[in-house]
């Protein structure tokens, strides 16, 4: 237990700050997810076929979804609640699923 009352301030400050940066990171997921679900149904309504150019209209909307989620995790790294390195790696990963033709 702290003995001191800035001690106990700490205390306060680090819940406080725990309860934002989690709400911060499930909003990321949470944009990542639907992200992953709008490429899911583009494949599975046949919109996206291998080898095949993709249309200018989903293009715009596949890459307007990539950009909120990039922004978000871009904003997280600035403000310290995720580390660069994670933020590369996801980001990396949702350009993958983007972008791969598979």
């Amino acid at each position: 237990m702290a003995n001191s009352r800035s001690a106990k301030k700490r205390i306060k400050i680090n819940k406080r700050n725990n309860i934002q940066n989690n709400s911060y990171k499930s909003l990321i997921k949470y944009y990542e997810k639907i992200h992953l679900n709008l490429i899911k149904e583009y494949k599975n309504n046949n919109e996206i076929i291998v080898g095949q150019p993709i249309s200018d209209e989903i293009k715009k909307k596949l890459l307007t979804s990539l950009a909120l989620v990039v922004s978000r995790i871009d904003k997280a790294v600035k403000k310290k609640i995720v580390h660069k390195n994670t933020a590369t790696r996801k980001k990396n990963n949702l350009f993958k699923k983007t972008f791969s033709p598979v």
